[in-house]
């Protein structure tokens, strides 16, 4: 089985599909997928699709909506599968369970990659870790769950997840930073910063790879109109940190150039300390 979360639901068994097209179902089955191995108890699977206002029916039409998805398993095993859909969508004690190892879900994969990411990053691997956080974010396929309907939990989830996409978007640059590819990182960071208008982290980078590339004017105007932006709408300053960053951009701080070496200094280990 292969499920895929990172995008719009998808769930496949021998090549066919076991995505439910009711809205109920589908919702059960990605909220399933995030704890594979897990028994998902059935409160709060009854939470996710109706919230606190459950119907009379709620554990009768709940056990509907299992059957449904099993139909579909079963269907795509096939009769001469030697387990069976109840085997996989089990029926536990409190609630059910989707026996299927966490591998088979794509959202546990991109989690393993930013594990191993960080363990590079934290050993001096620039390169090992740029290629972990890349690999990370490739398994993406747009919004998380964007075809299904979001409860309270999904919703969660869901927040979770693309929070975590842009955090991993920042490390990866970061290390790339580190590794000396600044001028191939200005598009990207261009627009990262339009996109996320308010992202301190972001417009850091943006100004060390334009520093870096020779256009320091360019980059002291990226922290103008982030400042602008920052007291117009929040009525704050820019962190200590950035504007660190922009004193060092204005003295061309010999730290601010990229440090050749088994493990290279981040700019962001001085001046966002």
């Amino acid at each position: 089985m292969e499920i895929q979360v990172l995008g719009p639901l998808s769930a496949e068994v021998n090549g066919g599909s076991i995505v439910p097209t009711a809205g109920k179902p589908r919702q059960i089955l990605a909220l399933l997928a995030f704890y594979p191995g897990r028994v998902m108890p059935v409160p709060t699977l009854m939470e996710e699709i109706w919230g606190t206002e459950l119907p009379q029916s709620a554990m009768t039409t709940l056990q509907t909506y299992i059957l449904q998805v099993r139909r579909r398993l079963g269907t795509a095993m096939g009769p001469d599968n030697p387990g069976s859909a109840k085997d996989i969508l089990a029926t536990r004690h409190g609630g059910y369970m989707l026996q299927i190892p966490p591998e088979c879900v794509d959202v546990h994969r991109y989690e393993q990659l930013i594990a191993e990411g960080r363990r590079a990053g934290d050993e001096g691997d620039d390169e090992g870790s740029a290629n972990a956080f890349r690999s990370a974010l490739g398994i993406w396929n747009g919004p998380a769950l964007v075809d299904v309907r979001l409860g309270p939990i999904l919703e969660i989830e869901v927040m979770r997840l693309e929070e975590s996409r842009l955090v991993t978007v920042e490390r990866r640059i970061d290390a790339d930073l580190r590794l000396g590819r600044h001028a191939e990182l200005i598009a990207e960071l261009t627009d990262l910063i339009a996109r996320h208008p308010q992202h301190e982290g972001l417009h850091s980078q943006a100004m060390v790879a334009l520093y870096r590339s020779g256009r320091q004017a360019t980059a002291l105007d990226v922290y103008r109109r982030l400042r602008g932006r920052l007291i117009e709408e929040l009525g704050v300053e820019p962190s200590p940190q950035l504007q660190r960053l922009h004193q060092a951009i204005l003295a061309v701080d010999p730290a601010l150039d990229v440090v050749s070496g088994p493990r290279r200094t981040s700019t962001f280990d001085r001046y966002a300390a």
